[in-house]
């Protein structure tokens, strides 16, 4: 008789906040993360703040990636272990470790060979597009560190583990305020690196991270040392990683893409206004930190009671993660209405910057519990092993509907920047609402068919 996992028989609202809590703590340092590399940038000039803002649709490319194999792999180890199949969930864990080597080798060539061509064409030129160059082309240098961190995570995920992850994203938040301002300033025979520090100081937190997260891999009894000799990888658990990852990967690609796509309107209003954007969805990230932990635990629960067919626990798991949802989201769209420019003021003394992008988050607010309603049931698709839905609903949010609906806004209706923040706020709401329905008619249609 297989044993059966406590993911699979514990009271869902107490494992929703055992998953997601310390996941929501560990997402916002990261977020925190950023904040203080933005932050930094600032203090340097409004043209190193903008670079990095120019950069957030490469590096996506990166998160792209790490994210979508990474949820590929803790769908596969989850399903495995909620079906008491643990040797087969070793064998995922392993080889997805293998997978995320090779993809991050293949990523760094990608990147430096195409890094510069999508900078050019976002209007990036001279200083400003030789500071964003190097600032990527580090990081893409460090690609593997990124990759081989995502994928020992999907190991701890899979097995609703997620305070390993928390611990190191706290770690590197505090290494990143001791290191940016060294290695952009330079002292202590390190020289004055500016923007390139920055990238010094993310790559040496992922190298910490990658050593932390082995250790704890191997500690929680899934994988051993002796399992590591079964890395070399192989066709059918590549073949399968990649059935459910890449399709994941794809989506979060898009959402770069989506990133690109807006900065490329946006560029039409200037520095100022990329600069604008660019600080903003910095706050956008802090409030949509807990929908990070929400979606960890959907994939996670959903993922094991799927692979029990317990279909029961898997709507339940929906209820309790909207909820919630609806309660962290509703705090945050408060909070924003009223304190955006207080917000916007804490990354630049630029008043045209603030204006534009308190004006974005106001705006943005009202579109926060649409990103869990539509994240909350992509990954529950997922955690069911129907990844291509992701693929579709990211193709529409992020490039299809918002090229027509941009550049109607823009050339046709003549809105203005305003009008093009309203855009995201419509093509937002519609893929959430055609998610919502298609999953719970997809969960319903399974239910009845065991």
């Amino acid at each position: 008789m297989a044993l059966k996992s406590p993911l699979t028989t514990e009271p869902i609202p107490r494992l929703v906040r055992r998953i997601a809590v310390p996941a929501s703590i560990g997402y916002f340092f990261n977020t925190m993360y950023n904040v203080v590399d933005t932050y930094f940038a600032g203090l340097l000039s409004t043209e190193a703040l903008a670079s990095l803002s120019l950069s957030l649709p490469v590096f996506f490319i990166i998160i792209a990636t790490g994210t979508g194999i990474s949820t590929g792999a803790t769908a596969l180890i989850a399903n495995s272990l909620g079906a008491g199949k643990p040797e087969e969930a070793r064998r995922y864990a392993v080889q997805g470790i293998s997978f995320g080597i090779l993809s991050g080798l293949a990523l760094t060539v990608l990147g430096l060979l195409i890094s510069p061509s999508l900078f050019r064409i976002l209007g990036a030129t001279e200083n400003y597009l030789f500071m964003v160059r190097d600032y990527m082309n580090t990081l893409f240098f460090g690609t593997v560190l990124f990759l081989v961190l995502y994928m020992l995570n999907a190991v701890l995920n899979g097995q609703g583990e997620t305070r390993p992850f928390r611990n190191f994203l706290i770690a590197g938040f505090f290494l990143n305020i001791a290191l940016d301002p060294w290695f952009m300033y330079g002292g202590l025979g390190v020289p004055a690196m500016g923007v390139v520090g920055i990238a010094l100081a993310t790559l040496a937190a992922q190298a910490v991270g990658c050593v932390y997260l082995a250790y704890k891999v191997l500690q929680s009894g899934l994988v051993s040392k002796e399992d590591l000799g079964k890395a070399w990888p192989r066709l059918e658990p590549f073949k399968e990683i990649a059935r459910q990852g890449l399709p994941a990967s794809v989506n979060m690609l898009t959402v770069g893409i989506g990133i690109f796509v807006i900065t490329y309107f946006v560029s039409l209003f200037g520095k100022e206004a990329v600069a604008a954007y660019g600080s903003a969805m910095r706050v956008e990230q802090i409030v949509l930190v807990p929908s990070i932990g929400l979606n960890v635990s959907t994939l996670t629960l959903i993922a094991q009671n799927n692979g029990a067919r317990l279909f029961d626990r898997i709507q339940q798991t929906l209820d309790v993660t909207l909820l919630y949802g609806a309660v962290l989201m509703g705090i945050g769209t408060v909070l924003v209405l009223v304190f955006a420019k207080d917000l916007m003021a804490f990354f630049t003394e630029d008043p045209s910057v603030i204006r534009v992008g308190a004006t974005y988050l106001r705006i943005d607010a009202l579109v926060f519990y649409a990103y869990v309603v539509l994240f909350v049931h992509v990954a529950a698709l997922q955690g069911m092993k129907r990844p291509l839905y992701a693929l579709w609903i990211g193709l529409y949010r992020q490039l299809f509907a918002p090229v027509v609906v941009f550049w109607s806004l823009l050339h046709v209706f003549e809105t203005g920047l305003t009008g093009l923040w309203w855009g995201i706020f419509g093509v937002t709401w519609s893929a959430a609402l055609f998610t919502l329905f298609y999953a719970r008619r997809l969960i319903g249609r399974e239910s009845r068919t065991m």
